[in-house]
């Protein structure tokens, strides 16, 4: 495992559109692994690969209640919405208001290949959007709700 520099501010990949995950095997499992070790060691919640110049759609997210990989994550359902400030690890001098659903459920692989189905409400709900936001290079900046 590896401590990955994380892309910040105008990085021009932080912008572009992740590709599917076709195959699963030992080099995506290590690009899970330094994703996670990269987003612990800068005291994340949440890491997509493209913030660590990587542009497969691959997330991790641990907001206290346990860690979640998710490879190919999208969207189901949502409901309800929630307004809370969001800062990003890739823009680490922003932050500010963003609406987002108060409820989610996301559907995609683990890293065994098997579907797995996330339902999250409140944070959770929030990380799971801006982390997909970011395999389709959507910054949080671009969410901000007009005051």
């Amino acid at each position: 495992m590896a401590i990955r520099i994380i892309r910040q501010d105008d990085d021009p990949v932080l912008r572009k559109l992740s590709k599917q995950v076709d195959k699963i095997d030992e080099r995506i499992h290590i690009l899970i692994d330094d994703m996670i070790e990269t987003m612990y060691d800068a005291e994340g919640i949440g890491l997509a690969a493209p913030q660590i110049g990587i542009l497969k759609r691959v997330i991790v997210i641990d907001i206290g209640e346990g860690l979640i990989e998710l490879i190919n994550p999208e969207i189901v359902e949502e409901a309800g919405t929630q307004c809370e400030v969001e800062g990003c690890l890739s823009l680490p001098t922003e932050s500010g208001d963003v609406i987002r659903p108060k409820t989610v459920k996301v559907k995609g692989l683990d890293r065994n290949g098997q579907e797995v189905l996330i339902e999250g409400s409140g944070l959770l709900a929030r990380a799971l959007c801006h982390e997909i936001d970011h395999l389709n290079g959507i910054l949080f900046i671009d969410r901000i709700k007009d005051e």
